[in-house]
């Protein structure tokens, strides 16, 4: 079961699309969102979630205290679902519950007809993208994010590292059994 770890929201159980999607595991979102949270990166955050299937990354942003989230998923039914988990989240909310807006488009075309100017990125694509095309994503994303930005990805730990385009730098590499954390910054 994916479920919000933290936050206003913590314990609430998200519904994950039946098929196409690969929810990040519990224990590895615990982990991104501890190293995120000590170093207040997520209070107030613009976030940007691609790839969002079930939502649960940046529904956890949100949980813990982003601005404004925004999902983003070519799939009508992950849109759905995601769609209906934003809607909990936000109902859990205290007083002001956070911007949660739901996507439908590819990944490139909607990058690239956004101003951006996030401050935290997740890219979880599915294991089998291409890492040509997870290359051309992170070319359309790396002029839209703010200058202080931290862009993660998710990838198999069993694939190779991606070439990194010019406008963003590793910074660190991370690997929870199967699945590698990549964490980079603007250049």
């Amino acid at each position: 079961m994916t479920r919000i770890i933290a936050g206003f929201a913590g314990s609430l159980a998200l519904t994950v699309p039946k098929s196409g999607t690969r929810p990040t595991s519990d224990r590895v979102r615990e982990a991104i969102f501890s190293a995120l949270d000590a170093r207040g990166l997520v209070q107030g955050a613009r976030v940007l979630d691609l790839y969002a299937g079930s939502g649960a990354l940046g529904l956890e942003a949100a949980s813990r205290g982003a601005a404004e989230v925004t999902l983003v998923d070519h799939s009508r039914d992950a849109a759905v679902v995601s769609r209906r988990n934003a809607d909990r989240v936000g109902r859990a909310a205290p007083a002001s519950a956070p911007v949660i807006r739901t996507v439908v488009q590819p990944v490139q075309a909607f990058l690239a007809g956004s101003a951006g100017g996030w401050d935290l990125v997740f890219l979880d694509p599915p294991y089998e993208l291409a890492g040509a095309e997870l290359v051309d994503d992170l070319l359309l994303l790396a002029p839209r994010v703010a200058p202080d930005a931290v862009v993660v990805v998710e990838r198999s730990a069993r694939d190779p590292e991606p070439a990194w385009p010019a406008g963003l730098t590793l910074d660190r590499r991370t690997t929870y059994g199967e699945t590698a954390v990549f964490w980079l910054s603007p250049a």
